[in-house]
């Protein structure tokens, strides 16, 4: 073993998927991608938005099952899992993550792309389940949005090894309990509140009362000190001041501790590094920008130069590619 190579948020982009793979030196053997010397690690969120989900759920799951790769759950796995879950009676409503217009648009492209293969969508839904949460290779850590250490180890505490089972999944749709807590802070991050009245129109077609703020600031002062996105605050609110509660609500991943690799937060631009023990490797494939993975030889200072990645072509939906395998 020479290293991991750590790959940040498909969404669907499959056909791109089996490109960074080919040129970080993975081929297929088996129908499975290998390298020599090095494995995989998928930071989540595999589904969702793209044109080929199925194809990038499958690689993935494929490597994964022989040994060839690690996984994380991102915050779309999760809520797959919920969505596709009954709710206990006393919730008061059918599923767990209720089947709102805005949720029913989240998950369209996956249940539409799934619809006429009911069986491996049940496949793919277990096998959700049986991703962790986070892993901790103690020379380095993966989580899908923010490392919370008094949460991580909470979790452990419940679910050894970071993987929920239906009772936690059950618990995590109510925002009282410590699942919800657990799965909102390592899949969502930290998300701060906007002021009554203001809100942001982003990028991706949503409108958002909060923005996402990162948990790796030393002494923040001000809300520009921790947004972590592409969507500006409007007006000044960069300048407004972190309140008492808005700072306690912020975990700090201090430079003593090991590297860590997180996606979720839909960077743009060239890939680069927020600290130095620190690297995002979310870079909006799904909206043309990159797919980027980081190639980890064992360094405790990371090195931007160690980013690999591929552009997402716009015609990525209509061009088939060579690595492209039927999954049926």
């Amino acid at each position: 073993m020479e290293g991991y190579d750590l790959i940040g948020d498909v969404h669907g982009c499959g056909a791109t998927l089996g490109a960074l793979l080919e040129k970080l030196g993975y081929h297929q053997r088996g129908g499975v991608y290998r390298h020599p010397r090095r494995k995989a690690i998928f930071l989540g969120d595999l589904i969702d938005r793209g044109p080929r989900i199925r194809l990038a759920v499958s690689i993935a799951r494929r490597m994964v099952e022989e040994g060839e790769a690690h996984i994380v759950m991102g915050n779309h796995e999760y809520n797959a899992l919920a969505y596709s879950h009954r709710a206990p009676r006393q919730l008061g409503r059918e599923w767990l993550r209720e089947h709102t217009p805005r949720h029913n648009r989240i998950i369209k492209e996956t249940l539409d792309q799934y619809r006429d293969h009911p069986a491996e969508w049940d496949e793919t839904l277990s096998w959700f389940m049986e991703i962790p949460l986070y892993l901790d290779f103690d020379a380095f850590r993966v989580v899908h949005a923010c490392w919370d250490q008094p949460l991580v180890d909470a979790l452990e505490k419940e679910c050894p090894g970071g993987t929920i089972d239906e009772p936690f999944l059950r618990q995590s749709v109510d925002s009282s309990t410590l699942a919800y807590r657990i799965l909102d802070r390592l899949t969502r991050g930290v998300h701060l509140p906007l002021p009554t009245g203001v809100e942001i129109h982003s990028g991706d077609g949503f409108t958002r009362r909060s923005f996402r703020a990162h948990f790796w600031a030393r002494e923040p002062q001000t809300w520009g000190d921790v947004i972590f996105q592409p969507d500006n605050l409007p007006d000044a609110l960069e300048e407004r001041e972190l309140t008492a509660a808005e700072r306690a609500r912020l975990p700090h991943y201090g430079l003593d501790q090991p590297p860590l690799f997180i996606g979720h937060y839909w960077c743009e631009g060239v890939p680069a590094l927020p600290t130095a023990n620190i690297a995002c490797l979310d870079y909006s494939a799904v909206k043309f920008g990159r797919l980027v993975a980081y190639r980890w030889s064992g360094e405790r200072r990371l090195d931007a130069n160690h980013f690999v990645w591929v552009r997402v072509p716009q015609e990525e939906a209509a061009r088939p590619r060579p690595w492209e395998i039927d999954f049926d």
